[in-house]
């Protein structure tokens, strides 16, 4: 069974930075796809960033330039920087590691104030 905890959400100004984390129990995690999805209220889930086990990385348009997605194998972790934070940015982020079936973190929430 995979686990995986974000930490590093939090309240910050727009304009602003913050660095998400996500653990991952499990060797799996070296080998499989991670990303990172969020969820604002009233709204459906999206894609945020993912990367390969290779270190491959895509983005949502509207991150593009400003998020960097990165994973560390070794301490089977994966971040998200989140620079120029903007109040649309404000949502619920979430894990997503994929081997064989979906794992899901509970989410960490961030919020950016005007």
């Amino acid at each position: 069974q995979v686990q995986v905890v974000e930490s590093g959400g939090g309240l910050v100004q727009a304009g602003g930075s913050l660095r998400l984390s996500c653990a991952a129990s499990g060797s799996i995690s070296r080998i499989a796809p991670m990303a990172w999805y969020r969820q604002a209220p009233g709204k459906q889930r999206e894609l945020v960033a993912a990367i390969s086990s290779g270190g491959d990385t895509n983005y949502a348009d509207s991150v593009k330039g400003r998020f960097t997605i990165s994973r560390d194998n070794a301490k089977n972790t994966l971040y998200l920087q989140m620079n120029s934070l903007r109040p649309e940015d404000t949502a619920l982020y979430y894990c997503h590691l994929y081997y064989r079936v979906n794992y899901w973190g509970q989410g960490t929430q961030v919020t950016v104030s005007s």
